[in-house]
């Protein structure tokens, strides 16, 4: 049995003794990882893993600030093949859009395929540390979500606030080792919050353990 939960558009239900997140399919009968598909009341709903996205594994760690929803516009850096793009894009309806920013031509080529079935998500093979590149292609978004492992992770994160608007809201994935493989994480994430302090509302941050090792997911609220 299919049942909702806090978070708006994410359901869950029971597989044996394994409790499962799920999101009403936007493309029904349509995969694109060899993600599980429940149906239920003819509707179609796709199994959200906390294993490979950092975005579920916030949700499976019970993070209290999440605000995703219907047509909103969202800033995906770092998107990748598209996993977790995909599921912000059935959060978001198809009158919302994921602007899905990432450097690599080949994962580009796989996000491509995932965006020609799902109108609202949009490719962008682009460097997110140069903005300027994409400006022209972006309108002014709700929500940012960050997983760019990279030394200069926070820089990034400040140059693409330009996109966001007032109020607007992060998810900020910060891999320790990316920015600092010689500081203990916890102090990495220390530093961080700090120079995000500077520019937004820390709202909440989220061990990612045991899904993700040394990474914490800040949620920030731009001031």
């Amino acid at each position: 049995m299919i049942e909702t939960t806090t978070y708006p558009g994410i359901f869950s239900t029971w597989k044996g003794k394994r409790k499962l997140m799920l999101t009403e399919n936007l493309t029904p009968g349509r995969i694109f990882f060899r993600e599980l598909l429940w149906s239920e009341n003819d509707k179609e709903y796709r199994v959200f893993d906390p294993r490979h996205s950092k975005i579920a594994a916030g949700l499976a760690k019970r993070m209290r600030f999440f605000s995703l929803k219907k047509n909103d516009a969202v800033l995906y850096l770092g998107a990748s093949h598209g996993y977790t793009a995909s599921f912000i894009s059935d959060l978001v309806g198809k009158n919302g859009v994921v602007y899905c920013v990432d450097i690599a031509p080949r994962v580009v080529r796989d996000l491509y395929f995932v965006c020609e079935q799902r109108e609202n998500m949009q490719p962008l093979l682009a460097d997110a540390n140069k903005p300027e590149a994409y400006t022209a292609r972006i309108t002014p978004v709700d929500v940012i979500i960050q997983d760019v492992a990279h030394r200069m992770q926070v820089q990034i994160l400040l140059r693409n606030m330009r996109f966001l608007k007032a109020k607007g809201i992060v998810y900020f994935s910060v891999k320790a080792r990316s920015i600092d493989s010689t500081k203990k994480p916890m102090q990495v994430f220390r530093d961080v919050e700090e120079e995000l302090k500077r520019s937004l509302k820390i709202l909440e941050k989220v061990d990612l353990s045991p899904f993700e090792r040394d990474h914490m997911l800040f949620v920030c609220q731009k001031k």
